[in-house]
């Protein structure tokens, strides 16, 4: 397989690369990431309650392979990507398409495909579809991120100085190994296959046969602290300054520190699981972000949930659910659709 190097940005579309190191799924790191995202559901954290599932393992929460992502993320904009800055970055959307939970002990092989790359003025709009498989060589996730980024901008120079010395320093030095081998080249485009989930049980609250077009569901609230955001900012391994450093959030024209998109999706996610019973119900999730949630250092940041269903599939006891999250008045999301089957 070829080296991936940097080259000229508009032909990188197009271009497949695998992730060399596998991603191992720790028991604690799913633990971990389920509190930082406020998902309480019990399969999260104990093997009794994921095998009333139907699993031997604890399952990750909904939005767990955002984890996996960042990884992949950070492994292109080093290696690849290298036009883009880490902290001038601002995701727009994200996908997941579920084909079997994420458990505890899996060993995870990543395949990224830079989608496409279009440009609106000095903007650059990115979209990265990624794939991640089991050990037994099974399609688990199948997704996308889009994120914008201007490229080749002058950046003031007290701009970067001081975005330096409050970065989290999580990223390879140069001297680092891996830090030019994370990534192979896939050559061809033989590995892309169309994947069909396979059929599973789930286990939900909701009575499938009393549900209706149009029913809303009960509304729900999540607060974030700052505390909150800095626990995420490690366990999900974003280090973008924005979210834990007041400086950094005013250089860049925020009123003040702001929560992670990611994690505001994973509030959502756990909003729809506290009604749903079962966060392996999940069979896509998809968000486009269009707000965010600013979080003052001595009060909590209050978000209110609402759901409501869109449509009902009655041979395949499934529907799609749209959400909305607001805080302190302002809309979160733009689209916020998941599609999920009933028991």
């Amino acid at each position: 397989m070829a080296e991936p190097g940097a080259v000229d940005t508009a032909s990188l579309a197009g271009r497949r690369f695998q992730v060399r190191d596998r991603y191992e799924v720790g028991r604690e790191k799913v633990r971990e990431f389920a509190r930082a995202v406020q998902n309480h559901h019990y399969a999260h954290h104990g093997e009794p309650h994921a095998r009333e599932l139907g699993y031997d393992s604890i399952v990750a929460p909904p939005t767990f392979a955002s984890v996996i992502g960042m990884t992949g993320t950070k492994a292109l904009l080093d290696t690849v990507l290298t036009d883009y800055d880490l902290t001038q970055i601002l995701q727009t959307d994200q996908v997941f398409e579920m084909h079997r939970p994420i458990l505890a002990g899996d060993i995870i092989r990543t395949e990224m495909l830079i989608e496409s790359i279009r440009q609106f003025g000095d903007n650059d709009f990115i979209t990265v579809k990624f794939e991640l498989a089991n050990q037994h060589d099974e399609i688990l996730q199948i997704g996308s991120t889009t994120i914008v980024a201007r490229r080749g901008a002058e950046v003031d120079p007290n701009m970067v100085a001081a975005v330096d010395k409050i970065f989290m320093h999580s990223r390879p030095e140069p001297g680092d190994p891996f830090h030019h081998d994370a990534l192979s080249l896939i050559e061809s485009d033989a590995n892309e296959h169309t994947h069909v989930a396979p059929s599973r049980a789930v286990h939900t609250v909701p009575n499938f046969d009393e549900l209706t077009v149009g029913d809303q569901l009960p509304a729900g609230t999540a607060s974030l602290t700052r505390g909150d955001l800095a626990n995420y900012a490690g366990v999900a391994g974003d280090p973008n300054p924005i979210h834990f450093s007041e400086r950094a959030a005013e250089l860049v024209g925020l009123p003040t520190v702001v929560a992670h998109g990611m994690l505001t999706m994973g509030l959502a996610a756990e909003y729809l699981t506290s009604w749903l019973g079962d966060p392996t119900a999940f069979e896509k999730f998809s968000v486009r972000f269009s707000g965010f949630v600013p979080v003052p250092p001595d009060a909590a940041a209050t978000i209110d949930f609402t759901g409501k269903i869109k449509s009902l599939d009655t041979e395949r006891r499934a529907g799609t659910i749209v959400l909305s999250g607001t805080s302190d008045g302002r809309k979160l999301f733009g689209r916020a659709i998941a599609e999920v089957r009933f028991s």
